[in-house]
């Protein structure tokens, strides 16, 4: 652990004119305020914000930001409080210890809605201050580093694949690698030992040989290129587990098959030095096809710059080198932090980069913990193409894209409106996949709105928060049409008419916030009629039943708006692949048939609603008859079929017996209609059955 005077110096050798005494303030401070807590590994708690600020230290950050790294967890683990903070430490550092503080546990259902809850906080907290993001993943990093002295293995787990999904992207998404390579592997090591260990041990068999070839490819490529007239600093390593481990599992290849798992680096002196090497290097050496890529010209949303290719440099070796600028290192090697070191002369980003900006519109859209992680990790996660604007802007994208994302992501209005696209002067469907500089062009029209097919393409989270939206407002508007209908169909059976006065009154005895609310509960089912009615005109339902049982689960049916109460009919017993159609009759659910049932012959009167099953429907009840043969074992026979093919008999019934057959009718547990039909057959099959039909 650093001592004090060795933290503030380490301050002081890059910033001279630190603020001493706020440094040496914090320090006194944590020590006290932790006093003799322990980690798991044993060591005195106020050890790990110390190994913290020591971490940033190394990237040069200002004094108030090492300051909150000493401070990130006195208010969440001693008695200090955010007024103390406030009072000895300023503003700035009150601000960022309390948006860096860790996450108070959260009592929720299930692993998403805790990670996602997390990531909200966090994400609200960084918009404010960038440096909060960088405290915490120093924070993150050191957790890492010490994550085996937890003893239970769960939470080893859950902590290691927290850090993969959220952590390691957030900071490859800022331009830090180092943190982000490290984080992968110490999550890596956690999540999938086995594979660790395996690809850790081979790549120790293989370093005594391979560091000798490091250094001789190393030496010979700054050779080629001094005598080229380029000064370069040449530099290689091998790449870390996880990357590799990634490679054989997106390629399906051995360790042994991998012929790239060195990579260079050479820093030149100019930006056109780095293009003349780039040069040198192909002319010597064949360039692996599609590899090449050029961050200089099109940076990353990160602002990363840097040429990257892949040469075949032997028969059976391939090699990755970067090219790149001492600028331009640095940018790579701290990222946004590289902004906030120390440096009289710097000017600084906007806090809220674009890809923050984008994450904090999904967060204040986002109805669900589910939905709210796919979009952050779209977000964060995705490699990128560019695509430009007919004015020549340029639009950076996740691989994968399609026209509805770069309409969204130029602006929302035009997402909403699109009908079409040119792509590079060609008319082209919505759902066409862009590739790295389409020039692309967006037809729109006034009269259009989004579709809810365009889930089935579009990949931003920019785009599916926008799309979601909308349906979420237009299945809203349908449910308080269908509310009001019924409503009205309700208050027609109060012994006097109820008026505005009867209405306002309702919406306040079920305390409700308005007229729409109401509407949209009884559409949904969650007030049964006598509720309504009783809300409208106290007093009015004196010796009536309930009429309806207040609906709980919504169906997975498209063409029902969600959560509208619903009954699967009785006596054709429609289940997932069957064709079906909703009868609404006033005052009931809506009743689903299949399309062949026979009473809906009786149902002219009543509204018709199209429906098919959704893509989540599965499982539901049928009806067979089974005639078999009456001898001993024959209804066992069948009970073994029908277990054999995964189905579970929830009733029988015997119908008819005579000295040859007897029926019996049987409701079964099936998954769909396809799973029916294959019983069905095997049943047919069976040398005790006669006949076996659906009722």
């Amino acid at each position: 652990m650093l001592r004090q005077y060795e933290l503030v110096d380490r301050v002081l050798s890059y910033d001279p004119e630190a603020d001493e005494a706020l440094l040496n303030r914090a320090y006194v401070f944590s020590v006290n305020a932790h006093g003799t807590q322990k980690r798991a590994s044993g060591d005195p708690y106020f050890s790990h914000p110390i190994e913290v600020a020591g971490i940033l230290t190394d990237l040069h950050l200002d004094d108030e930001t090492i300051a909150t790294a000493i401070l990130h967890d006195t208010i969440e683990d001693t008695v200090a409080t955010p007024e103390e903070i406030l009072r000895l430490f300023g503003p700035n550092v009150a601000r960022m210890v309390d948006g860096v503080t860790k996450l108070s546990k959260i009592e929720a259902q299930s692993e998403n809605e805790r990670a996602a809850e997390n990531l909200r906080k966090f994400l609200l907290a960084m918009s404010d201050d960038i440096r909060v993001l960088l405290v915490k993943l120093a924070d993150r990093l050191h957790n890492m580093r010490t994550l085996h002295f937890i003893q239970n293995p769960d939470k080893r787990r859950r902590i290691a694949r927290e850090t993969m999904d959220i952590y390691a992207p957030l900071a490859e998404r800022i331009g830090m690698y180092e943190f982000m390579k490290e984080m992968q592997s110490l999550a890596f090591r956690e999540l999938e030992p086995e594979a660790y260990e395996s690809i850790t041990k081979r790549l120790d068999s293989f370093r005594v040989e391979g560091e000798d070839r490091i250094a001789k490819i190393g030496s010979g490529l700054k050779l080629l290129l001094g005598r080229n007239g380029i000064d370069a600093d040449v530099t290689g390593r091998e790449k870390h587990p996880y990357s590799i481990w990634k490679k054989m599992s997106e390629r399906h290849v051995s360790l042994e098959s991998l012929s790239d798992i060195m990579a260079f680096r050479a820093i030149v002196g100019s930006e056109e030095e780095c293009y003349r090497a780039l040069g040198v290097i192909h002319r010597r050496w064949p360039m692996v096809p599609g590899r090449f890529k050029d961050y200089i010209s099109t940076p990353k949303r990160n602002g990363y710059r840097s040429l990257h290719t892949s040469i075949i440099h032997a028969a059976d070796t391939r090699i990755e080198i970067q090219i790149r600028t001492r600028e331009m290192h640095a940018q790579a090697e701290f990222g946004l932090a590289a902004h906030w070191a120390y440096k009289q002369d710097v000017v600084r980003p906007d806090t809220q980069v674009s890809w923050i900006k984008d994450l904090i519109e999904i967060l204040e859209h986002a109805e669900s913990p589910e939905e709210l992680l796919e979009h952050a990790r779209m977000a964060m996660y995705q490699d990128r193409i560019f695509a430009f604007t007919p004015k020549g802007e340029l639009i950076q994208l996740p691989k994968g894209s399609t026209p509805i994302d770069f309409a969204y992501a130029v602006h929302s209005n035009l997402g909403d409106q699109a009908v079409g696209a040119k792509v590079n002067g060609r008319v082209v469907p919505l759902r066409t996949e862009l590739a790295q500089g389409d020039q692309v062009s967006i037809l729109r029209s006034k009269a259009q709105q989004p579709q809810e097919n365009w889930l089935n393409f579009a990949i931003t989270g920019k785009a599916r928060a926008a799309i979601r939206r909308h349906i979420r407002h237009k299945e809203r508007e349908e449910t308080v049409k269908l509310g009001r209908k019924l409503y009205d169909e309700i208050v027609q059976r109060l012994p006097t008419p109820a008026g505005a006065e009867g209405l306002n009154g309702a919406i306040k005895r079920l305390k409700l916030q308005d007229e729409a609310a109401l509407m949209d509960a009884i559409a949904r089912r969650k007030l049964t009629d006598k509720q309504v009615m009783e809300a409208v005109m106290p007093g009015s339902t004196d010796g009536i039943e309930d009429s309806m049982p207040v609906q709980v689960e919504a169906i997975d049916i498209k063409g029902l708006t969600p959560g509208v109460a619903f009954t699967l009919a009785e006596d054709c017993r429609p289940v997932p692949g069957d064709r079906i159609v909703g009868v609404r009759r006033p005052g009931e659910p809506i009743e689903v048939h299949a399309i062949d049932c026979a009473s809906l012959a009786d149902s002219d009167e009543a509204d018709w609603v199209d429906l098919t099953w959704g893509d989540k429907a599965e499982g539901g009840t049928a009806r067979i008859a089974v005639t078999l043969k009456n001898e001993p074992g024959a209804l066992g026979a069948i009970a073994t079929i029908i277990g054999q093919h995964k189905a579970n008999i929830l009733g029988l019934k015997l119908d008819s017996r005579d000295t040859t057959f007897h029926t019996n009718t049987i409701d079964l547990e099936v998954r769909n209609a396809a799973h029916l039909m294959k019983l069905l057959a095997a049943l047919r099959a069976a040398d005790a059955v006669n006949a076996a039909e659906r009722v």
